[in-house]
């Protein structure tokens, strides 16, 4: 039996992160401040161009998942890497930082290991070119079974709905971890994600999701809607916990009949990278302890407040600590 707290399952992406002006952006053909998906070549073109490369192992639900590891709770990412050497990098990167990573990298695999080159712009805004490669060929036969035994949570990530394959594996693994006893997110990852997979989604969320985490544009999106407070209506009627994240502005929880605002306090950001990638992990830190909806919104600000400090996708402080000296545990 495993008795994780938390099991990710999502794409395996190695994150090679620099700074990239505006004017270089502009000369790469570089949309600023979204997820582009990009083809072998493009990445290569695109990597090569880095002067400042800092590696590390990534992806959305990845980063979440090393957030909460760092916060003392027991964790396993599922993810697919091909048996290269940053297949290799990543497996033993999420091994060394604690979480148990089950899929060993696969010799077989037709694409290298999925890579996402992400320039940080001087005011802190990430533009982030992905390479699908490896990680986004997980599939049914990928998710293990005895892993989700005696675990509690189950958090999915919207970004590998872009293969059929990936649909399969969450449902796949939202089965086994329903069968368990345990509980079902996902986050939306992002708005064109949300455009191009609008039908799954909404029906993922009706029949197999516990919670589901996205940010206003994401919604709005997902319901084809451009009234928030339409959207969030919508999506609670045929879910538990509808979390709304929203940059500067409050974030909005929202369980059965009641809803929670969250301040945030608006700063300039060093990286955005992983910001709401760990304000998933400071919300379901408190999720998982059995905390109030209030408090585990606010312990996600916090996190999410630390990440974008400094240049990276995962924290460097002790936030548990830092929640102890808010009062929150």
């Amino acid at each position: 039996m495993s008795n994780y707290n938390v099991i990710g399952i999502g794409n395996a992406i190695v994150d090679v992160i620099s700074h990239g002006e505006d004017t270089f952006l502009d000369h790469m053909g570089i949309e600023k401040g979204i997820m582009q998906l990009v083809e072998r070549d493009r990445a290569e073109v695109l990597y090569g161009a880095m002067k400042d490369r800092v590696e590390t192992p990534g992806g959305s639900v990845a980063n979440t998942i090393a957030g909460l590891g760092s916060l003392g709770l027991s964790t396993a990412f599922i993810g697919k890497v091909k048996d290269d050497a940053l297949g290799r990098f990543y497996a033993k990167g999420m091994e060394d930082a604690g979480t148990a990573f089950p899929n060993p990298p696969v010799a077989e695999a037709e694409a290298p290991t999925s890579r996402s080159m992400i320039f940080v712009s001087p005011d802190g805004e990430r533009s982030m070119n992905t390479y699908l490669g490896a990680g986004a060929d997980l599939a049914e036969h990928d998710v293990p079974a005895g892993v989700f035994e005696g675990a509690q949570v189950l958090f999915l990530e919207g970004y590998l709905f872009d293969k059929p394959h990936g649909k399969t594996a969450f449902a796949e693994a939202a089965r086994q971890m329903r069968a368990n006893g345990g509980k079902a997110g996902i986050t939306l990852s992002d708005p064109f994600c949300a455009d191009r997979h609008r039908a799954d989604f909404q029906n993922l969320i009706s029949k197999d999701m516990d919670f589901v985490i996205g940010n206003e544009a994401e919604w709005t999106t997902l319901y084809e809607t451009a009234d928030l407070s339409v959207a969030l209506a919508q999506a609670s009627t045929h879910c538990e916990t509808v979390i709304c994240t929203r940059s500067g502005d409050p974030v909005l929880l929202i369980q059965g009949n009641t809803q929670i605002e969250v301040p945030v306090t608006r700063v300039v950001p060093v990286d955005a990278t992983g910001a709401g990638d760990q304000f998933a992990a400071g919300f379901l830190y408190g999720y998982v302890t059995g905390q109030s909806l209030e408090t585990s919104g606010r312990m996600g600000v916090m996190a999410a407040a630390e990440v974008i400090g400094h240049i990276g996708p995962r924290p460097k402080a002790d936030m548990k600590a830092k929640f102890q000296e808010a009062g929150l545990i």
